[in-house]
């Protein structure tokens, strides 16, 4: 029960991220909020959304991220960093070596 319950978390976080990569160009603030409702989604179910997908909203404000509208990305020291331009903060992920 709680396995597919999970299953359809995951499905319906991944529809409302492609939802709002659809929707960025003509209403920013829509994406914003699909992206809102999947956070909401992932919290209480408690299922984690996958990590090509936590890259694209900010940590600090939620909102939508498009590299070139809203936000700047750029390496730095082994480190993927993006900066959004609507709260002017900074996100940092490490890239990993390949062994």
């Amino acid at each position: 029960m709680k396995t597919k319950d999970n299953e359809i978390a995951k499905k319906r976080i991944k529809e409302l991220f492609e939802e709002a990569d659809k929707v960025f160009n003509k209403n920013p603030k829509l994406a914003d909020r699909y992206v809102e409702l999947a956070r909401k989604i992932s919290m209480k179910t408690k299922v984690r959304i996958p990590g090509e997908l936590k890259r694209k909203f900010c940590k600090h404000c939620y909102s939508y991220l498009r590299p070139g509208k809203n936000c700047r990305v750029r390496n730095y020291k082994s480190r993927v960093v993006y900066y959004c331009e609507n709260c002017k903060k900074y996100m940092r992920f490490q890239i990993k070596k390949k062994q």
